[in-house]
């Protein structure tokens, strides 16, 4: 059993930056694919980012590719998002999600854990 605990959501304006974190419990975490979802009112919670258990490899949505940026501190069982240059279609709760696995996973059924979310606004 894992339970993710996101922190660092806020407000911010375009073109300003966040650092979102997702604290994990456990001592398997480093067996653990990573990925960040969000889901903005009225829609469907779509893929943000993934990354690998060991922090060599992460995948990004096109929407985020070049402003988001994925990493890990498996010694701090903690996974980061990086988020630069928001925009206002940023806005969204974002949720850090877990998999024991060795693959990049980017469906939102592949995941079996999940956290509570933060809060991500940016004005324009």
């Amino acid at each position: 059993q894992v339970q993710l605990v996101e922190s660092g959501g806020g407000l911010v304006q375009a073109g300003g930056s966040l650092r979102l974190s997702c604290a994990a419990s456990g001592r398997t975490f480093s067996s653990y694919t990573m990925g960040w979802f969000r889901q903005a009112p009225g829609k469907e919670r779509e893929f943000v980012t993934t990354i690998s258990r060991g922090g060599g490899s992460s995948y990004y949505a096109d929407s985020v590719k070049g402003r988001f940026t994925i990493s890990r501190d498996n010694a701090k069982n903690t996974v980061y998002l990086q988020m630069n240059s928001l925009k206002p279609e940023d806005t969204a709760v974002y949720y850090c999600a877990a998999r024991s696995s060795a693959i990049l996973l980017r469906g939102r059924y592949e995941y079996d854990y999940w956290g509570q979310g933060t809060q991500v606004t940016v004005s324009s």
